[in-house]
């Protein structure tokens, strides 16, 4: 059942952790009939998904067949385990997370300027430290890459996002649980207690 107080329908939050994450999947129906998914590298930008690979092979023969697709992106940000809630049973462990699910189009891009900034929304997360040359369709080294190359652009018709950090919670117990994570202090511990707090529910509100 979906639990509602874990809904985010914030543009602008889904939009922040879709530029901050760089690995996502496609999910595109087969030849066979079953749903195919593409675990790869993505960039969003221009409020669209752009995903690169070869020109030819099993994903661009699936898009060419049905242009439908869905695409998710998820981040696992700590495990909590039954023994933070001192419960002698295993129903308190969980996961904290935030999760995004899209719905939309796939089309194959032709226009290298597109191309190329669809490029370079990828390179920038994927080597923000830059020290290459700027992917430029007028620019001789690239003119072929970028007609060689295959870019998908993903036009998202529905999107949803679930970030789940104890918003069922009350309070006692998420501060019980903010402060086991400080003990543990794992990567990004740390990072969900943040959150634990920014998407707590307001006094008083029905948890």
């Amino acid at each position: 059942m979906r639990r509602d107080e874990f809904q985010v329908h914030s543009r602008e939050e889904i939009d922040a952790f879709l530029n901050d994450a760089s690995y996502g999947f496609l999910g595109v129906m087969g030849q066979d009939g079953w749903p195919h998914m593409k675990p790869l590298n993505f960039a969003y930008t221009g409020g669209a998904i752009y995903v690169h690979g070869s020109a030819k092979g099993e994903k661009m023969d699936d898009l060419a067949r049905n242009s439908q697709v869905t695409f998710a992106v998820a981040k696992e940000y700590a495990i909590i385990p039954s023994t933070f809630s001192d419960s002698p049973v295993a129903c308190p462990a969980t996961a904290f997370f935030k999760s995004v699910h899209i719905k939309g189009t796939a089309d194959v891009v032709t226009d290298l300027a597109e191309k190329a900034a669809a490029l370079t929304a990828l390179m920038e997360k994927l080597q923000p430290e830059g020290d290459y040359a700027p992917i430029d369709p007028d620019d001789p080294r690239y003119k072929q890459m970028l007609k060689a190359v295959a870019v998908v652009r993903v036009s998202i018709g529905e999107i949803s996002a679930k970030f789940k950090f104890g918003q069922n919670l009350s309070e006692a117990r998420r501060e019980i649980i903010i402060n086991r994570l400080g003990e543990r202090g794992r990567p990004d511990d740390a990072a969900t207690a943040g959150l634990m707090r920014a998407y707590a529910p307001p006094p008083g509100a029905e948890e």
